[in-house]
């Protein structure tokens, strides 16, 4: 890759970015009445690959932070091969009280999850002509740009105004086209997107 023109267009995106700063409050023509209802309505759910830190209230010698091991089960002192993924953390927090009930009388226990990663149906997934593609973990309110803000931007080759968004809803498959270049290149907020867990954006490489 051409240093000069990879210094180029990180200049176009990093101004892009400072344009919307500038835009202050200015709201997301992108964004529908359906897309924030999507967002309010969605829990963090653990996935493999997250820690948990699990605290047990006047029980230290079983309170401990442990990973998500990949088949969604995690294992402390008492509780072994407990499914922790596809859970939220308060979910997870009374399964261990279950547990533990066996052994503790009335057990208290509160779960702080670290190191988010997310179930691999919930991440944003980026793929083609990104400067650093990559899944991401969905985070509430999860914008377009953050997107692009995380993965560095799109590379010299990418044709932006190309890229489309394959994003499920209802069990079928929809194919939006979303508009980067205008985005980036001219801070055109109608084209910042509100994400949804699942979605994943493929950035084609330009026709030379």
């Amino acid at each position: 890759m051409n240093i000069f023109g990879t210094k180029k267009s990180l200049s176009l995106f990093f101004a892009a970015l400072a344009a919307l700063a500038l835009s202050g409050c200015a709201s997301t023509g992108g964004t529908t009445a359906a897309d924030m209802a999507a967002v309010e309505a969605t829990d963090y759910l653990i996935g493999p690959g997250d820690n948990v830190t699990i605290t047990v209230w006047r029980n230290p010698e079983v309170s401990m932070s442990v990973p998500v091991r990949p088949d969604g089960k995690i294992t402390t002192p008492l509780v072994e091969d407990l499914p922790a993924a596809g859970k939220t953390s308060t979910q997870l927090a009374r399964d261990i009280e279950g547990a533990l009930a066996k052994y503790i009388q009335q057990p208290v226990v509160t779960v702080i999850v670290t190191g988010f990663s997310g179930m691999y149906t919930e991440q944003i997934r980026v793929i083609g002509q990104a400067v650093r593609p990559q899944a991401l973990a969905y985070r509430k309110g999860m914008s377009l740009m953050d997107v692009l803000i995380a993965v560095g931007g799109v590379s010299e080759f990418a044709s932006g105004n190309r890229a489309q968004l394959i994003r499920t809803v209802d069990g079928k498959q929809q194919k939006l086209v979303v508009r980067l270049d205008d985005l980036l290149k001219s801070a055109d907020l109608s084209a910042n997107l509100a994400m949804r867990p699942g979605d994943v954006l493929v950035i084609p490489e330009s026709f030379f």
